[in-house]
């Protein structure tokens, strides 16, 4: 009887999880302006910081309220939207709050005074309380230590740059501090160990990490890889880099290329070219944003797959180890794309068949263009080797694209409009990683969702005639393994 009864409760206990779990939810981003503190070399006192964190709250608070009128389920904001960046260790300090292990089961809305002086995690959570949401913020955590620590820092405190989770309650469900900080991030440490942070909801399995942890294994593939997640949250102060690393053309290949949702939420700054939001599945995008014309925040909604359908993992060399070079005696040159020197071969016909190799990487493509335009010149590169500027991560790159003139030195310069439409394209390498993001970006920083698709034996390739002129189509493989390479 008592193993019947285990059983019978075990069983509905199932079948009321299932029956209130969501095969889709609606997924919302906001593209943040941030409204920016003056510049000072001295600290400002705490209310002078609540200040101006409450005017970012009150902008977010409008764009929380609209998503969630709209039915959406959660919402990411911006990294650094709450106070913004250009902080010392010292002026950043009147910012920080003590953001305590989400396993103390804390609604700061409810009990605001529990863990110190918390106002902006307390208005975060009434946010999320009130409006039935999941709210994703980025905020500092501050945490005390002292010379039994050796690893604690002279003026006695860790300072982490931090994501915070409340729930459609208010309950802080998840805190993640960045693992990879980007240059100039001095005002904050590293975590002592890497943080891997997921939960769950009736909506699916949730992971969480901060910008330039994208580049990197972890936590980013970590997450996917053994934790399983179904979605990628992404605060992000995103400066776009082209050609290959725009915000919207690497996010979407991100979710792609790993199989995920991802949920990119960018700050809204274009003097220092950052704006690109956008809501990914992993066949294509389901909304984005890219806009470097005005000042104005933009809110993004989508509806996503709970449990997303995991496409077959592609081998990534399989179709390009297979096949003979294609027209290898076309003259090489080599040029500089964002400070790494790619081997490059130009497109000369409105047709064709390419290989440029360099070290162990060769890419091949064929592609038709809808005419060879004597005003524009495109070509094929491919670079393997480690990258040391703004970061250090061994690339293995095959990309075709449209250089800024028609001098071949222009070849890897930023470019931003274009007027080639192509036909079809198919671009594969022999990459010796199995982690390759596929990148499509059209002129007027577009991307092409539907327009194409990455098949089992690892090629790149068009479905239909493009719609839009091509800036660039990339196989953009990371080897996580030879990060630590010495070979310079």
């Amino acid at each position: 009887m008592t193993s019947q009864l285990l059983a019978y409760v075990a069983i509905s206990a199932f079948c009321v999880l299932k029956a209130s779990s969501l095969d889709t939810f609606i997924a919302a981003v906001y593209e943040h302006a941030v409204i920016l503190p003056n510049a000072t070399l001295t600290p400002v006192s705490r209310e002078e910081a609540f200040e101006l964190m409450s005017q970012n709250l009150d902008v977010l608070e409008g764009a929380i309220t609209a998503a969630a009128k709209q039915g959406a389920h959660i919402i990411v904001t911006p990294e650094d939207g709450i106070y913004g960046w250009n902080f010392s260790r010292e002026t950043l300090y009147p910012y920080l709050e003590d953001i305590p292990d989400p396993q103390v089961n804390w609604i700061p809305c409810n009990d605001p005074n529990r863990f110190g002086h918390t106002p902006v995690q307390e208005r975060l959570s009434c946010l999320a309380k009130n409006n039935s949401i999941y709210v994703v913020a980025n905020i500092g955590d501050k945490k005390s230590c002292n010379t039994s620590d050796p690893q604690c820092p002279p003026d006695g405190r860790y300072q982490y740059n931090t994501d915070v989770v409340f729930d459609s309650q208010g309950k802080l469900v998840a805190r993640y501090h960045k693992q990879n900080l980007f240059m100039g991030e001095d005002q904050f440490n590293l975590p002592k160990e890497p943080e891997v942070v997921t939960f769950n909801t009736t909506f699916g399995r949730f992971g969480i990490f901060t910008c330039f942890d994208i580049l990197f294994h972890d936590p980013a593939v970590t997450l996917v890889k053994d934790f399983h997640v179904d979605t990628i949250l992404f605060p992000t102060a995103w400066m776009n880099v082209l050609p290959l690393l725009s915000a919207i053309e690497f996010h979407s290949a991100w979710a792609m290329g790993m199989g995920v949702n991802f949920l990119a939420s960018n700050i809204h700054y274009p003097s220092k070219s950052m704006t690109g939001s956008g809501i990914y599945a992993p066949d294509s995008p389901r909304a984005f944003h890219y806009d470097m014309k005005t000042e104005k925040g933009k809110l993004l909604l989508a509806q996503l797959d709970s449990h997303p359908y995991h496409p077959v993992v592609a081998n990534w060399t399989a179709y390009a180890s297979s096949i003979e070079a294609l027209s290898r005696g076309n003259k090489e040159f080599k040029n500089i794309l964002f400070f790494d020197e790619y081997t490059f071969v130009e497109l000369t016909g409105a047709m064709g068949n390419y290989t440029v190799c360099q070290k162990d990487l060769c890419c091949h493509l064929s592609y038709k263009m809808s005419e060879k335009r004597s005003d524009e010149v495109y070509a094929l590169g491919a670079f393997d080797g480690l990258h040391i500027v703004e970061g250090r991560y061994y690339l293995q790159i095959c990309t075709l694209l449209k250089c800024a003139t028609t001098d071949l030195n222009t070849c890897g310069d930023p470019v931003e409009t274009a007027s080639t439409t192509f036909e079809m394209f198919s671009l594969s390498g022999t990459f010796e990683t199995q982690h390759v993001f596929p990148e499509v970006l059209l002129s007027e920083i577009q991307l092409a969702p539907g327009e194409f698709q990455v098949s089992s034996d690892g090629r790149l390739f068009s479905l239909k005639p493009i719609s839009a002129p091509v800036l660039t189509a990339t196989l953009f493989g990371r080897w996580y393994e030879k990060d630590g390479a010495l070979n310079v």
